[in-house]
């Protein structure tokens, strides 16, 4: 096993074990009951993964899906619902920066002079965490739960990129997995924030729910790489359907179209329309991403609608020139390509070269 891929699987999965122990240490600090701790043994599924994935895998990832994104998602999802529920009940003061600055700077003296009159720099340590933990702690809430929002969606696209890959996925498609993962990530933040800040839905315990379920729907798509990766075509081709050969040629373009239209943009745009048509409420914001979700769902229509008429343009012409539908995965250059070497290798059987030059018989 490679030392660079040991070192990137285990570091990327203590990022997310220390992220998440961060999120249950922050449920517990709001929820004041030391009960909420036992969140933290939801780690033990991701060292599990680590642990058969460091033994049969040797450290790399899986084809089309990240066991440990999903765990992730697993142990940190939990905490984020609790602390959003609890976000209802506390709003910040006036001034938390004053208040935080003073608080600091009290107990940075007290640890200061507290140093001075011990013998060793283990005590001075010490005190300093003291003192940092507390600083945390005097942070508005609603700024710690937006913090491990951020955070949250930052460490996945990262994480994702420090995983190491399999033989399955290129360098190329995981780099366009992640371009994708941000603008995803920035979408998903966009809207947990913006609904979720709205005073009137606040007020609604059901309707906080409904948001953050459509949230954690949204969430699932970053353990899959179906995005960037073609299904490949095994079996014989007359046995296969329309539809599957539609999928075989075109199965990353589907899967980003689905996954716009009932995973994230969607969904969004429903959410949003409620709040709306049902709860009466309107913002500058809504209006606007409201307008967006439209104008991405409409033109993912239209890619859906291009790509069937080209497929389906395809099947015609080849249908009409007598030849066999074949599962058109490759693309069609590729496919010209090596069509041009076949009939080259036709004609080459056919007609074999003539010999240069003939050996005279010595037979007279």
């Amino acid at each position: 096993m490679e030392l660079m891929v040991l070192l990137n699987a285990l570091v990327t999965r203590l990022l997310f074990v220390l992220h998440s122990l961060i999120g249950v240490w922050r449920v517990t600090a709001v929820k004041k009951e030391p009960k909420y701790w036992l969140l933290a043994l939801l780690n033990l599924l991701l060292c599990l993964e680590t642990g058969l994935t460091l033994k049969f895998k040797q450290g790399r990832g899986y084809k089309w899906f990240s066991p440990a994104i999903f765990l992730y998602l697993i142990c940190i999802v939990p905490s984020l619902w609790l602390l959003e529920i609890h976000h209802g009940t506390q709003y910040c003061g006036n001034e938390p920066g004053a208040v935080q600055v003073n608080v600091s700077n009290q107990d940075f003296n007290q640890s200061r002079d507290s140093s001075h009159g011990s013998e060793g720099t283990d005590h001075h340590i010490i005190q300093t965490a003291k003192v940092f933990v507390n600083q945390l702690s005097t942070i508005c809430e609603t700024v710690w739960t937006l913090a491990l929002h951020q955070t949250f969606l930052l460490l996945l696209v990262v994480g994702r990129w420090l995983l190491p890959i399999g033989v399955e996925i290129t360098r190329d498609q995981l780099s366009q997995l992640l371009l994708m993962f941000v603008g995803t990530a920035a979408d998903i933040l966009e809207f947990a924030s913006e609904t979720l800040d709205i005073e009137d839905v606040r007020k609604n315990y059901a309707l906080i729910n409904a948001i953050l379920a459509v949230w954690t729907w949204s969430m699932l798509q970053f353990p899959l790489d179906l995005a960037v990766q073609h299904i490949g075509c095994k079996s014989s081709a007359p046995a296969r359907r329309i539809p599957s050969l539609l999928l075989c040629r075109y199965s990353a373009e589907l899967w980003n179209i689905g996954v716009s239209l009932f995973i994230q943009d969607g969904p969004f745009f429903i959410v949003r329309s409620i709040l709306m048509g049902h709860f009466r409420i309107f913002n500058q914001m809504l209006v606007f991403f409201t307008a967006k979700n439209i104008l991405v769902v409409t033109l993912q229509l239209y890619r859906l609608a291009v790509i069937t008429l080209d497929f389906r343009a395809t099947v015609l012409q080849k249908s009409r020139k007598g030849e066999v539908c074949c599962c058109p995965c490759e693309p069609y250059e590729a496919r010209a390509h090596a069509g041009h070497q076949e009939n080259e290798m036709k004609e080459f059987v056919a007609f074999p070269p003539k010999e240069e030059s003939q050996a005279p018989s010595e037979d007279h």
